[in-house]
């Protein structure tokens, strides 16, 4: 496992940071949140080496293999904004959804402690996220996910109107830390674009 400080990124589905819900009704209640980065923030970096370092110590000498298999499968725990058009916000951007099973820590700008009724942190606003990235490899197949540790409000942001709940790709059901869906491959004939760097 590797932790991840996100620095001042955009917060979206805030509703489960103080009622764990389930995902559509299904699976265990968690809690949960999704973080609106763009592409050229300095905290991808970050967590792009915290996903290669959980991959190599997950599968070793194949960690390049199936990494980019994962990537294919959109099994990773950073994402690409455009696949999901229909949440405002997202286009042009990356993602990341984080959960826990045990409720985070939600603290103001002071440390002090935050409630649902504070009004804050809601859809829209800039936060700091704490998340520890790890990757799974059991009967519910591969992928590198994102556990919620813990969110600092930090600034104001027009709030995103519309969104909803998440849909199941989203914030999938993950009973004893594990999500479900098995693991995808990567298509016949995938490439990383040229790059010998699989987790670039």
């Amino acid at each position: 496992m590797s932790t991840v400080m996100l620095q001042d990124v955009r917060l979206s589905f805030a509703n489960a940071l103080f009622e764990a819900k389930q995902v559509q009704g299904q699976g265990d209640a968690k809690f949960s949140a999704s973080f609106i980065i763009p592409p050229n923030h300095p905290c991808v970096a970050a967590i792009k080496a915290a996903m290669k370092k959980v991959a190599e110590e997950k599968w070793g000498a194949k960690a390049g293999e199936v990494f980019i298999a994962l990537r294919a499968g959109d099994k990773l725990a950073l994402r690409d904004g455009d696949t999901k058009p229909q949440y405002e916000g997202y286009k042009g951007n990356l993602f990341l959804n984080a959960s826990n099973k045990i409720k985070p820590l939600v603290i103001d700008g002071n440390k002090s402690p935050l409630q649902a009724s504070s009004g804050k942190p809601y859809a829209g606003c800039y936060v700091n996220g704490s998340i520890e990235v790890w990757a799974q490899d059991n009967q519910f197949g591969k992928r590198i996910n994102a556990t919620l540790k813990g969110v600092q409000f930090l600034r104001d942001g027009a709030r995103l109107a519309g969104g909803g709940v998440a849909s199941a790709e989203d914030f999938e059901a993950i009973p004893d830390a594990a999500p479900a869906g098995g693991a995808q491959s990567a298509p016949a004939g995938a490439s990383t674009g040229g790059n010998p760097d699989p987790f670039a």
